[in-house]
């Protein structure tokens, strides 16, 4: 290929210098053959690149329609149920209503409802008329040491840093939070300035790395978080212990998306990666963690405090447990993120197999909250590729009080799922720091679809309650869905998580067989 090359070459430049002159046109060609022949030349004697090397010119066509690839897939080949994360039905569904328009379905469903998890709510002959049920119903998030308790929606935005998202994008999710009257999560990367212009309610998100209230050498300081944490905006506190898609890893924001103002927000310095430790140093047993969520607590004026974790070791979540119930130290409320959860930027191990599936996580926190006898006092939030009412009636069903979606709003945005969130190339300007690419989503035009989408998905989820003969979000139980686990055999999700007896985990003597190993491994003094 290298000699057919190299003969080509000077045949095609001798045959068309020749030519230009009885033509002058043929010059035209001779300007256009020199740059390509001087690229395969180029290729020839270039050892990086073996395609290259071998196929000079013709080999840059594989990467050429390598780089396309994707776009190909998506808007060619694949399927309307085979997108992934993400299908084209699913972003068609939160595109129709962040714009208000039709999002019916004709023709009947595009799924195999005889494919093994496949899954539907369980109506009611005796439905409830849409009228009778709340059409924006509250959840009181609050334990009985907690001063100031907030009624927050059953939809809310999850998640996701300023820095990982543009400013224009934090901007719109706020405002249509505000709008919407739903809360938004500021994810890990720091309470900045995007997260207050608007006046939303805030969930302040305060991971390993303690940004937006830390001291130079990376500890938490106290001083900064009363700063924040006293702000009218600010309605919670989460203590991020993970999440879904990277647990045990830590944030990260490669250093080309890290500006002079993200750098003076999250209180670092620029120049490198940001990325957040793996374990937090202000608390290394349940029992500091307790002391620390009391000191949150004083130091925010008696506002709900949280923590967010995908699920690892059980016995380290019961280990939590024992410690709250040991300290009569509540938690106000659990964020639990699934397997499944989405990020800007994860090694590719951690996104596919590490941290626990949503659905299985779910069952576990509320068994065991439920098994030491204090899930009255804390409220159960789902994280992780929620984007419907169906989605949230399953949450429910399972264990969880209210949901967070991070993608759905992203969809909202304009999101396209391009997969480029960590390149800072995000072409939908909601995944970058590029000012060029960023300026083109207006905020102003934005939030109101992510209000849109919010208000028309808990709608869903209302109706679909109505439907099932539920007239509150809390009268969710494991019998409202079903799921196919076998090709001719199907169970509610009663049946596939069958409860724990409540306080049966508070005595040893009654513990269930199924929890005793990881039982017995908890323990007060450690992780």
């Amino acid at each position: 290929m290298r000699k057919a090359f190299l003969v080509i070459s000077i045949t095609v430049l001798s045959i068309t210098a020749i030519l230009s002159f009885v033509n002058w046109k043929f010059s035209l060609l001779l300007f256009l053959f020199i740059p390509l022949i001087l690229m395969g030349l180029y290729d020839m004697y270039q050892s990086i690149h073996t395609i290259r090397r071998n196929f000079p010119l013709l080999g840059r066509m594989r990467y050429l329609l390598e780089s396309i690839g994707p776009e190909m897939r998506q808007y060619f080949i694949e399927t309307d149920t085979e997108g992934k994360p993400f299908d084209r039905l699913q972003r068609r569904m939160v595109y129709a209503r962040s714009k208000k328009q039709i999002d019916t379905q004709p023709f009947g469903t595009q799924l195999n409802v005889y494919d093994i998890g496949y899954e539907w709510i369980n109506h009611s002959i005796r439905a409830i008329s849409f009228s009778q049920i709340d059409e924006n119903p509250r959840v009181k998030i609050g334990s009985s040491q907690c001063e100031k308790p907030y009624a927050a929606s059953i939809f809310n935005i999850s998640a996701m840093s300023y820095g990982a998202l543009s400013k224009n994008a934090i901007l719109a999710l706020n405002s249509g939070a505000k709008r919407g009257d739903f809360y938004h999560n500021t994810g890990e990367g720091g309470l900045s300035p995007y997260h207050l212009q608007n006046g939303g309610d805030v969930v302040w998100n305060i991971g390993t790395g303690y940004f937006s209230c830390r001291t130079e050498d990376g500890k938490f300081s106290f001083e900064e978080y009363t700063k924040r944490a006293v702000l009218d905006n600010v309605k919670m506190i989460e203590i991020k212990f993970s999440q879904g898609a990277k647990p045990g890893h830590g944030g990260i924001l490669p250093k080309e998306k890290v500006t002079d103002e993200i750098a003076a927000i999250r209180l670092v310095s620029k120049g490198n990666d940001i990325v957040s430790p793996p374990t937090h140093s202000a608390f290394t047993t349940p029992v500091e963690l307790m002391e620390f969520v009391k000191l949150l607590r004083i130091g925010s004026g008696g506002k709900p405090i949280g923590m967010k974790i995908c699920i690892g070791n059980k016995s380290e979540f019961l280990s939590i447990c024992k410690a709250m119930v040991e300290t009569k130290t509540y938690l106000d409320f659990i964020t639990v993120d699934g397997g499944e959860g989405g990020t800007g930027a994860a090694p590719p191990e951690y996104s596919d197999h590490v941290g626990m599936p949503l659905r299985e996580a779910l069952a576990f926190v509320y068994d065991a909250l439920n098994g030491f006898g204090i899930k009255n006092q804390i409220k159960i939030i789902a994280s992780g590729k929620v984007i419907s009412g169906f989605d949230i009636i399953k949450n429910l069903s399972i264990g969880a009080d209210l949901c967070n979606s991070a993608r759905g709003m992203m969809f909202a945005l304009g999101c396209i799922q391009a997969l480029e969130c960590h390149a800072n190339t995000c072409p939908t300007g909601i995944a970058t720091q590029d000012e060029k690419l960023m300026k083109g989503l207006v905020p102003e035009e934005k939030s109101i679809r992510v209000t849109r989408f919010q208000n028309e998905t808990v709608k869903s989820a209302v109706d679909l309650m109505a439907s099932a003969g539920i007239n509150h979000p809390d009268k969710v139980t494991r019998d409202a869905i079903s799921t196919r686990i076998e090709r001719n055999k199907v169970e509610t999700f009663a049946q596939v998580f069958p409860e724990l007896e409540p306080g049966c985990l508070a005595n040893e003597n009654t513990v269930p067989k199924e929890f005793l190993y990881f039982w017995n491994k908890a323990s007060i003094e450690k992780f």
